[in-house]
Order: structure tokens, then sequence, then C-alpha cells
């Protein structure tokens, strides 16, 4: 676990999106687990019930989760995208990139590590291209090294998120 008082950014989505996880992990899925381990303890004999020793260690995982998440929430700091300076690259941001090797347009919004997504566009500010777009204006060439090689991108444009 990360430093018990390390700062977490997060959108307002992200921040959303965390308490929506530990409502249902506090609410329901505490539920759905205590039915599956009183249903395992009935089976009798705790030594060798795989169905017991399985929901053991399935608690123990999700108390972890719910003790993560809500250290992460004490911690937070939300980032508005109204305030949002959008006259170059900064954490909730979006940038608009040209590939210039592939020539193709891609658009990350730079969020924090615990919000990071790749799937769904969310670059964290800690990984190297968040590390080289931080404080860029849109016009400017962007290289960067990264595990895979050394890229070249365009800074088409920065919005806002909001």
């Amino acid at each position: 676990m990360a430093n018990e008082n390390e700062e977490v950014i997060l959108t307002p989505e992200g921040l959303a999106k965390l308490e929506e996880e530990l409502r249902e992990l506090k609410g329901p899925r505490r539920q759905e687990l205590a039915a599956r381990l009183k249903t395992a303890i009935s089976y009798g004999d705790l030594k060798e019930n795989s169905e017991y020793h399985s929901a053991k260690e399935d608690q123990a995982f999700m108390e972890t989760r719910i003790l993560t998440l809500e250290r992460m929430l004490r911690n937070s700091r939300v980032i508005s995208a109204e305030n949002l300076d959008v006259s170059k690259v900064s954490l909730g941001s979006i940038a608009v990139l040209k590939d210039i090797e592939f020539d193709e347009v891609l658009e990350y919004q730079l969020v924090g590590p615990a919000e990071a997504d790749l799937a769904n566009n969310k670059l964290s500010y800690e990984s190297p291209l968040g590390k080289a777009l931080m404080g860029h204006q849109a016009g400017d060439k962007i290289t960067f090294e990264a595990p895979m090689g050394t890229f070249h991108y365009e800074l088409l444009e920065i919005k806002s998120a909001g």
C-alpha cells in the first residue's frame, strides 16, 4: 500500500466511481460474502472446506480493497474542469495529439494514477507520455522515451473535460 497520507488526485468522475465501488463493497458485496461464509460453515469441518477457505480469501481481499478505497477517498483532491487553464496541458485537461509516425489523432485526458484507464483514454500524468505532455501548449512537438521506444507527437489542441 502506498504512503498512508499520499494525496490521490481525482476528477469528479473518478471520485464518483471510487465512492460507488466503496458503497457496493460495503453493502451488497459484504452481504453476498456473509451468505457464502454461512453456507460454507454449514458444510461442517472447516479444515478441509474449500468453499469456506475461498470465501475467507475473498473476504480478506475485499476488506483490503475497502481500506484502500477509504484511504484514497480520505486523501483525495478533486480537480475541477471549471477552473482549468486550457492554454497548457495540466491535470484534468484533454490533450488532442497527432502521432507523427502513424499519422493518427489521439485524445487523452490527464488524470491521477488512481484513475488511469487507457481503454477509456485516461492517461496518468505520471506515465512517460503524461510527464512529457505536462505544461506544453497547442502546436508544441512532443518527443518522449517509453519502454517501447521513442515517440513523436504534435499537440493539436487542449480541451477541458467539462
